[in-house]
C-alpha cells in the first residue's frame, strides 16, 4: 500500500505507519531487557496482526522506535475473546472497555529517544483513535519497566486477591489531551481566540465563508447561539450554531432516508411508494436491492428521548447508491428507484455554522456537541456544510456523511450527527436466542431480512448453517438495544481468493492460519452509531479469533437480479473495507501439463465478483475521502480505466464518481453473449473485469447523452435538459460510428466513385431508418442481434455491411453465426484513404476473403453510397446504390450496417464548441490531458495534440487506452493525494514534447471462417507492412503455419531482439492474457527463441508457447522478479563502464531469487522442479566457500 504521510513533531521526530519494510530497522532496535517485557515476538507477524503500529524517525529518517497496539493483552494472559470480564474480575477500579482500549504489545527505541518517543506514540495513538481513552500494558511482575516509560505509564491496583505474575501499567487520554470545558461564549474570550482564528482564516473563510468572529459573539441568540471549549480557564476553541436548517432544500439535494428527512415524524409521512403491493418472502425478495422505507424506534437511554432511525445505511455512506440507482436512469421520474419521501413533521436539526479550534486539542472536538445538544433538547440532528475540496476534519469524521443526488447543484456534503450518537455504551457480543426478536426488528425494513434473520437464528441453534458450514452472528447494543448485527462464515475459498485476489498487497498468508479467514455475509448498523463501523469490525475479528474478512459484491445483470446462490446483503461497512484488484490469470495448457497442472480448486468455475477485504492492521486505517465531484463523459476503455485506477488506489476513497454514458455501465449483460462478436475487440476489459471492478458500487452513473457544458456554472447538461454538477469533468467519449449520408448523385448518369468523393463523407442529418444500424457498444449489438433475430433470419433479405474498418469482417461472421445465409449478405468498401488495410498483412487478408467466398459472402470494393431508397415504409431502407470504379451498383437491403465514417458525435462536439473549448477536428489537449478550461481534461481518441508539438500524426488513438486512462487518473491524483505518486509525469517523447506510452496495441475478434485473430503491436503511427518490413531497421520476424491452415502465428523483434508486434490467426481458441506477456520481452527471455529458430528447433509457435518453460512469463508477479534481477545486474556495474563477463554477476546471486520467486508461486507454477528453500545449490555453497 502507498505509504501513509509522517508528520514532524516540534522534537524532529516524524510518526507514520509501520510498513514491511521498517522490520530490520525495528529487529535492531531491540535491547537486552526487550524480551523480558515483551517476551519473544516475531515483528513480522505482530505487524500482521497490529490494529495500530507506529514507526518514529528522526531529522534523517532514521528508524529510532516502534510501538505496536492490539485489541487484547499482550503476553497471552486470556483468551483475546475474555479480556474484558478477566479485567473487571482482577482490576474493578476501572472504566476499560473494548471501544477505548487498547494494549501495547511492543515498543522498542533507540537510546537517548525512549522517553520522547514513547510519549508521541501514545499521543499519536490518542490522535489517530478519538474513541481511544486508555493503553494498557501487561509486563512479568518480576520485571521492572523503563524510566522512561514509566512518564506515560501508571500501575493500575489490583484487586486484593489477585496474584502477582503481571503487573498492569495504564496511560489514559486525559493525560496528554485534557478534556474540555464548554460553555457559551463571551466576548472576552476574544483574546484568548483570536489567535487561533488568524492562524486558521484562509482554513475557516474557505470551509465556512466569511464570518467575523466578534459579530458571532454579540448576535447570539436562542436560535444562534455560540459556544467556547477552555483548558484551564483559557479558550481554545469555537463553535457558533443555528438552529435555522432548510430542510426542504437537504431533501432535495440528498439521501435522507436513513434519518427520516431531519425532520420529526409525522402521521402523513409518505415514506413509499403509494399502492406498492408488498413482496413475499420469496426469490426475489431476497435478491432485491431496492431499498426500503425507513421506520423509527427509540433508545431509551439516549439523550433527550431521541429517535434512532432503524435502517442499514446506504451501501457506502459515500459515493454509492443501491443497486438499481446505479444503474438506472435517474432522469425517469417515474420509476420507484426515484420516490422521494415526503416527510410533514416539523424540522429536527440545528446546524454547525462555523468551528474554530486549537489544532492540540482537536481530537477533543467532539465535546462541543453535549454541550450543543443540551441547548437545543427539541432537536435530534446536528448537520454541517463544507464545501466538495475540503478534506474531513476531524468532527465530521464522526458524522455520516449524506449521500447526495448526482444532480444536486447544492456545491456542498452534507453530514448528519445523531444525538444518540454521544453514547459509549457500544457493545458487541455473540447473538443468543433472546436476541433474534430485537434482530428481526432492526432489519424487517432491509431487503434481504429474512435471510439475515435465517443466518442469525442458524448460529443460536447449531453454531452452523444448513450445510455444515460455520457461522458466528453477532450484535451490536447501545443501552441494552440492537442497533446492529453482522453475520460471517469461515472462508472456504482462500486457495481460490489468493489465486484470483491480489489480496497478498494486505496480507502475508505466511502469518494466518487457515481458520483465521472470515467470510463477510451481513453486516447491518443503525445510521445513528455509523461512527462505531470500525469498532464493530474490529470487535468481530476479536470475538471470532479471524484475522481478516472478506466480502464479495456479484455482479448484476438484465434481469435486474443477483444470482440466487451468491446473495448476500448490502453492507454499510463497504466504506471501511478495502477493494482488491483482480490478478491476471494464466491460460493453461492442461492437456499439455497433465499431472503439472494446478490444482482445480484455484480455477474452479463461478461467478466472477468483487472483493473487498479488511484485516485487523486495516481496520483502523480507514482511506482518505475525497468528496471532489468528479464527472466522466464516455464509457469508454479509457473512461473504465480512468475510473478502475482511481476505485483501488489505495489512499483514497473517492465518494461523488460520475459517470455519463448513453447505455450505462458496460458488462451487464450476461457472460459470453455472442452479440458483441460483431465489433472487435481491444481486450483492455471483459466480463469478467467487469464484475471484479463492481463499478456500480462506487461510481454514480447518469444514463443519457452529453448536450451541453457550462463552463462557468460547472454543470454538464444530459439530454437538454438535466444538469449533472462537476469540480472536474472528464471528457473520453472517443469516436464513434455515424451514419453516413449518401451522396446523392443520380447513378443513372454513371458517375464513378471518383467524380464524387468530393462530398464524401458526410454525416447523415434526417431520421436514421430503423434497419439502419451504427455499432458502437454492446447495447447497440444487441439491439441489431435482436431485430435481425425478429426480422431477417430465416428470410431471403440482403444485409450489407459497409466500411473499411475491421468491424465488417467480425460484422459478417456473426451474421452467419446467426443464421443468416452467405449470398445474402454483401460487404461494401469504400475507396481506402491510403494504402494501409485494415488488417495490414496480405496471408490473413486473403485467407479473410477465401473464407467469405466460401460462404457466398458478395464483396465489393472502391464504392461510395449514393442512394438509398425507403420503398413504401418510409423507416425501412429497401434498397441501396453505389458508385464504383466501373458504374453503378444497386443493391436490395433488409439491414444496412454502416462502419464507413467515424468520428466524434455531433452532440458532443455541439457542447464541446458551445463551451469554447478548442476543437481542431478533435479536442485540443497538452501532454498533460489539459483543455483550455483548468477544470476539464480529455483522453482517448476524442482528442489531439495541440499544434505546438508539431506532431499531427500522433493521437491517444495510437497508444492503449488503458494505459492513457491510467495515465489520465494519475496525474489527477496528485490533486487529491500529498503523497508521491508513481508514473503520475506521463513519459517523455524523444523530443521532449508529447508522452511517448509504452504499452501495446491490441485488437482481436472472430474473422469469418471462425478464425480467431489478435494482433498486438507497439504504439506507432500505422504504416503498411510491406513498407515496414524494407526499412533498414526493421529488425527479424519468426512466423510458423499458414493463415489458409488456421495455425498462423507471426512474432517480429525489432533491432534490439524485443517483441514489437505478435500476429495470430488460428482456428483454435487464443490465450490473448498469455500472449500480452509476450510483448515487449527479449527473446532469449522466450529461451533463446531466435536461436531455436534458427537451428530448426521450432515449427509451430502456438505449441512453443504452451510449453511448461513458459508459464512463469505468463504469471503476473513475473514483473516483479525482472525488477529484481534487473536491479542486481545494475548493482554489480562500476558507474560508467560497461559490465564485462568478470564483473557481472555470477549464477547464484540471479538464481535464489529465481528459486524464491518459484517457491512463492508454488500453487500456480507446479510444473517447475520443486527446489529446497534451506539447502543451497551446490554452486551457491561452493561460491560461499571461495
Amino acid at each position: 500500500m502507498v505509504p501513509t504521510p509522517s508528520r514532524r513533531n516540534p522534537g524532529g521526530l516524524s510518526v507514520r505507519r509501520t510498513e514491511r519494510q521498517d522490520v530490520p530497522d525495528i529487529v535492531s532496535l531491540f535491547s537486552p531487557c526487550t524480551e523480558g517485557v515483551f517476551g519473544r515476538v516475531d515483528v513480522t507477524f505482530l505487524l500482521e496482526k497490529s490494529n495500530l503500529a507506529f514507526t518514529l524517525c528522526n531529522e534523517k529518517n532514521e528508524v529510532v522506535a516502534h510501538a505496536a497496539f492490539l485489541d487484547y493483552p499482550n503476553w497471552n494472559i486470556t483468551d483475546q475473546a475474555e479480556w474484558e470480564p478477566f479485567l473487571h474480575k482482577n482490576y474493578p477500579n476501572h472504566k476499560c472497555t473494548p471501544l477505548n482500549t487498547l494494549f501495547v504489545h511492543l515498543f522498542v527505541a533507540k537510546g537517548g529517544y525512549s522517553a520522547r518517543c514513547s510519549q508521541e506514540a501514545v499521543r499519536r495513538a490518542f490522535i489517530s483513535l478519538p474513541e481511544l481513552e486508555f493503553i494498557l500494558l501487561f509486563i512479568p511482575a518480576e520485571e521492572n519497566l523503563e524510566p522512561d516509560m514509566r512518564t506515560v505509564f501508571e500501575v493500575m491496583a489490583p484487586a486484593p486477591s489477585v496474584g502477582t505474575a503481571f503487573t498492569l501499567f495504564v496511560s489514559a487520554r486525559h493525560w496528554c489531551h485534557p478534556r474540555l470545558f464548554v460553555r457559551q461564549a463571551r466576548l472576552e474570550d476574544y483574546d484568548d481566540l483570536m489567535p487561533i482564528w488568524t492562524r486558521q482564516s484562509e482554513t475557516l473563510k474557505e470551509t465556512h465563508g466569511e464570518y467575523q468572529l466578534v459579530h458571532l459573539m454579540e448576535c447570539q441568540g436562542e436560535d444562534n447561539p455560540a459556544a467556547v471549549c477552555e483548558v484551564d480557564g483559557t479558550a481554545v476553541g469555537f463553535m457558533s450554531l443555528c438552529s435555522q436548517v432548510n430542510v426542504s432544500l437537504f431533501q432535495e439535494c440528498f439521501d435522507l432516508g436513513p434519518f427520516h428527512g431531519l425532520c420529526k415524524p409525522h402521521p402523513e409521512d409518505v415514506l413509499q411508494v403509494p399502492q406498492k403491493p408488498s413482496v413475499g418472502e420469496d426469490e426475489s425478495n431476497e435478491t432485491s436491492q431496492t431499498p426500503e422505507p425507513v421506520s423509527s424506534g427509540a433508545l431509551e437511554d439516549a439523550p433527550g428521548g431521541d429517535a434512532a432511525v432503524q435502517a442499514e445505511l446506504p451501501l457506502d455512506d459515500a459515493s454509492t447508491i443501491d443497486w438499481k440507482a446505479s444503474e438506472t436512469c435517474p432522469f425517469e421520474t417515474e420509476e420507484e428507484g426515484d420516490f422521494h419521501p415526503v416527510y410533514r413533521g416539523a424540522s429536527s436539526a440545528f446546524c454547525i455554522r462555523l468551528l474554530c479550534i486549537d489544532e492540540e486539542y482537536e481530537t477533543r472536538s467532539l465535546e462541543f456537541l453535549h454541550y450543543a445538544f443540551e441547548v437545543f433538547p427539541d432537536k435530534d440532528f446536528c448537520v454541517i456544510l463544507v464545501p466538495h475540496h475540503v478534506p474531513e476534519f476531524r468532527l465530521i469524521q464522526s458524522f455520516v456523511r449524506a449521500v447526495p443526488f448526482c444532480t444536486s447543484t447544492l456545491g456542498r456534503e452534507l453530514y448528519v450527527f445523531h444525538r444518540a450518537g454521544l453514547l459509549t455504551s457500544f457493545n458487541v457480543r455473540r447473538v443468543t436466542t433472546n436476541d433474534l426478536l430485537g434482530v428481526k426488528t432492526l432489519i424487517q425494513t432491509l431487503s434481504l431480512n429474512e435471510r439475515i434473520w435465517s443466518d442469525s437464528k442458524s448460529f443460536t441453534q447449531a453454531r452452523r448453517d444448513p450445510d455444515g458450514m460455520p457461522v458466528q452472528a453477532f450484535i451490536a447494543e447501545v443501552s441494552d438495544q440492537i442497533v446492529g448485527v453482522c453475520v460471517i462464515r469461515d472462508e472456504m475459498d482462500i486457495e481460490y481468493v489468493r489465486a484470483q485476489y491480489n489480496t497478498e498487497d494486505f496480507i502475508n498468508y505466511n502469518y494466518y492460519q487457515a481458520e483465521e479467514h472470515g467470510h463477510l455475509c451481513h453486516f447491518v448498523l443503525n445510521p445513528v452509531f455509523y461512527r462505531y463501523t470500525k469498532h464493530f469490525l474490529k470487535e468481530i475479528l476479536r470475538l471470532s479469533h479471524k484475522s481478516a474478512l472478506y466480502y464479495p459484491i456479484y455482479p448484476q445483470y438484465v434481469e435486474g437480479k443477483l444470482q440466487r446462490p451468491c446473495a448476500h446483503s448490502l453492507t454499510s461497512a463497504l466504506h471501511y473495507m478495502a477493494p482488491v484488484r483482480p490478478r491476471r490469470q494464466i491460460v493453461y495448457p492442461r492437456e499439455e501439463l497433465g499431472m503439472n497442472a494446478p490444482s482445480e480448486r484455484l480455477f474452479k468455475d463461478q461467478l466472477s465478483y468483487s472483493l473487498n477485504h479488511t484485516n485487523r492492521k486495516l481496520v483502523l486505517e480507514s482511506r482518505v475521502s475525497v468528496n471532489t465531484r468528479i464527472v466522466v463523459v464516455g464509457a469508454s476503455d479509457v473512461g473504465i480505466s480512468f475510473l478502475e485506477t482511481l476505485i483501488f488506489w489505495p489512499r483514497l476513497k473517492f465518494n461523488n464518481l460520475t459517470m455519463i454514458s448513453t447505455h450505462g455501465l458496460p458488462g451487464k449483460d450476461p457472460p459470453g453473449s455472442k452479440r458483441r462478436r460483431f465489433l472487435i475487440n481491444s481486450h483492455c476489459f471483459n466480463d469478467e473485469d467487469y464484475a471484479q471492478m463492481s463499478l456500480c458500487s462506487w461510481v454514480n452513473v447518469v444514463v443519457g447523452k452529453m448536450t451541453g457544458i457550462n463552463r462557468a456554472a460547472k454543470y454538464v447538461v444530459v439530454a437538454k435538459e438535466k444538469k449533472v454538477p462537476y469540480d472536474y469533468l472528464v471528457l473520453c467519449t472517443g469516436q464513434s460510428y455515424q451514419a453516413l449520408a449518401p451522396t446523392g448523385v443520380d447513378v443513372s448518369e454513371l458517375p464513378t466513385s471518383s467524380e464524387v468523393m468530393s462530398k464524401w463523407p458526410r454525416r447523415y442529418t434526417g431520421k436514421v431508418p430503423s434497419n439502419h444500424f451504427t455499432l458502437n457498444d454492446d447495447q447497440d449489438c444487441s439491439r441489431a442481434a435482436q431485430w435481425l433475430e425478429e426480422n431477417l433470419v430465416g428470410s431471403r433479405g440482403n444485409v450489407i455491411v459497409y466500411g473499411n474498418t475491421i468491424d465488417i469482417y467480425t460484422t459478417a461472421e456473426t451474421l452467419l453465426s446467426l443464421g443468416i445465409d452467405g449470398s445474402h449478405i454483401h460487404l461494401v468498401q469504400p475507396p481506402l484513404g491510403s494504402g494501409l488495410t485494415c488488417l495490414n498483412n496480405a496471408e490473413v487478408e486473403g485467407a479473410v476473403q477465401q473464407a467469405l467466398c466460401q460462404a457466398g459472402v458478395a464483396l465489393h470494393r472502391d464504392s461510395v453510397l449514393a442512394q438509398w431508397g425507403e420503398g413504401s415504409d418510409p423507416e425501412l431502407i429497401t434498397w441501396t446504390a453505389f458508385t464504383t470504379a466501373t458504374g453503378p451498383l444497386t443493391l436490395q437491403c433488409s439491414a444496412f450496417f454502416s462502419f464507413a465514417y467515424r468520428t466524434v458525435d455531433y452532440e458532443t462536439f455541439k457542447a464541446i464548441n458551445d463551451a469554447c473549448l478548442i476543437f481542431d477536428g478533435r479536442l485540443v489537449i497538452d501532454a498533460q490531458f489539459h483543455t483550455n478550461d483548468g477544470s476539464i481534461r480529455a483522453a482517448g481518441p476524442l482528442t489531439k495534440f495541440s499544434r505546438r508539438y508539431y506532431r499531427e500524426e500522433w493521437t491517444h488513438s495510437n497508444f492503449s487506452s488503458k494505459e492513457i486512462g491510467f495515465e489520465l487518473a494519475a496525474s489527477m491524483l496528485s490533486l487529491f493525494d500529498p503523497t508521491p505518486q508513481p508514473h503520475s509525469k506521463p513519459p517523455e517523447g524523444p523530443d521532449g514534447l508529447i508522452p511517448m506510452y509504452k504499452g501495446c496495441k491490441v485488437k482481436g475478434g472472430v474473422l469469418p471462417g471462425g478464425y480467431n485473430y489478435l494482433h498486438i503491436s507497439k504504439p506507432a503511427v500505422p504504416i503498411p507492412l510491406d513498407a515496414e518490413l524494407a526499412l533498414s531497421d526493421h529488425g527479424m520476424e519468426i512466423v510458423t503455419g499458414e493463415a489458409g491452415l488456421g495455425n498462423y502465428f507471426r512474432m517480429h523483434f525489432n533491432k534490439y531482439s524485443m517483441v514489437d508486434s505478435i500476429t495470430c490467426f488460428s482456428k483454435d481458441p487464443l490465450p490473448v492474457s498469455n500472449y500480452l506477456c509476450l510483448y515487449g520481452q527479449h527473446e532469449r527471455l522466450l529461451n533463446d527463441l531466435c536461436y531455436r529458430w534458427r537451428a530448426g528447433q521450432i515449427t509451430d509457435l502456438y505449441s512453443y508457447f504452451r510449453e511448461p518453460w513458459s508459464m512463469a512469463i505468463y504469471h503476473d508477479r513475473f514483473i516483479d522478479l525482472q525488477k529484481e534481477l534487473r536491479q542486481i545486474l545494475m548493482s554489480e556495474q562500476v558507474p560508467g563502464q560497461c559490465p564485462t563477463a568478470e564483473q557481472s554477476p555470477g549464477p547464484p546471486a540471479l538464481r535464489e531469487p529465481v528459486l524464491r520467486f518459484l517457491r512463492r508461486h508454488r500453487a500456480l507454477l507446479p510444473m517447475y522442479a520443486p527446489t529446497d528453500p534451506y539447502r543451497p545449490r551446490p554452486e551457491a555453497a561452493q561460491a560461499q566457500r571461495d
